[in-house]
């Protein structure tokens, strides 16, 4: 059974869907105007280190949240939460491969388990699209194109590894807009790290993205560069944990707060 998408306009819609399971795609584009989260769930034994890590990487790991060992709710995002089932789907991570996809975690949870809620670039996109911008992958009802680069991220013990950065095309004059309008939003990734010129990044094809799917880039635009939320994902295949759960690429949770809190004026 699926869900219409247009149905979904409210964080508490998308996250019934997801624990029905009747949505588990991409959520780019739903619930407009409500904040959404990458996660990352680690043994706590190895939470203190990817703490570190986010704090010394605060561009792609803007932390909104971090649970207490054990508990799948959340006290600050939402209300009557379960990070077991209220994403759309998951990955399984075992001695830094991926393992499975799954829709539901609960057979999987552990007592020591604590979850990393990181910001997630598909927050500012509504305000882009309030602008007058158009943002490619929502126009096309795709995932973001997300790319690996050669930009190493600032290590924390056992955690190190490359920056992942998502990327929208947008003619210039409209690149310095996006670059305006997202720089409000530090809590979820901010302002770009980077304009055009793609191979600076160590990105040699536009058209293979790591992650998500490739969109076109016309010839008159330039690709913008944001920090992406997925370079935990990275992170994570390089130091090899024994158990990691993230959520899978572009399928994140909607929270119940609004994007407009996260702005700075």
């Amino acid at each position: 059974m699926n869900v219409d998408r247009s149905s979904l306009q409210t964080g508490t819609q998308v996250r019934q869907a997801c624990r029905a399971r009747i949505f588990t795609g991409q959520t780019s584009g739903l619930a407009p105007g409500f904040a959404q989260a990458n996660l990352v769930i680690l043994r706590k034994q190895d939470a203190s280190q990817f703490l570190e890590f986010c704090q010394k990487n605060p561009k792609p790991c803007p932390l909104l949240e971090v649970t207490e060992a054990g508990d799948p709710g959340l006290q600050k995002l939402a209300q009557n939460t379960d990070l077991r089932t209220d994403l759309p789907r998951y990955r399984v991570w075992k001695q830094g491969a991926l393992v499975e996809e799954p829709t539901d975690i609960s057979q999987l949870w552990q007592e020591d388990l604590v979850s990393f809620l990181i910001g997630c670039s598909f927050t500012f996109e509504a305000a882009l699209i309030d602008s007058g911008l158009s943002v490619r992958h929502i126009d096309l009802g795709l995932n973001v194109p997300m790319y690996r680069t050669t930009i190493p991220c600032e290590p924390a013990g056992i955690f190190s590894g490359p920056l992942v950065v998502s990327m929208r095309p947008f003619k210039p004059a409209d690149a310095i807009r996006a670059v305006q309008i997202t720089g409000r939003y530090p809590a979820v990734h901010g302002a770009p790290v980077h304009l055009g010129f793609p191979e600076q990044l160590g990105i040699t094809d536009l058209t293979q993205p790591d992650f998500g799917d490739a969109v076109p880039v016309e010839p008159d635009e330039l690709p913008v560069f944001w920090a992406c939320g997925v370079t935990p994902q990275a992170v994570l295949m390089q130091a090899k944990l024994e158990f990691a759960i993230t959520h899978s690429p572009g399928c994140m949770f909607v929270s119940d707060l609004k994007d407009e809190a996260l702005a700075i004026s």
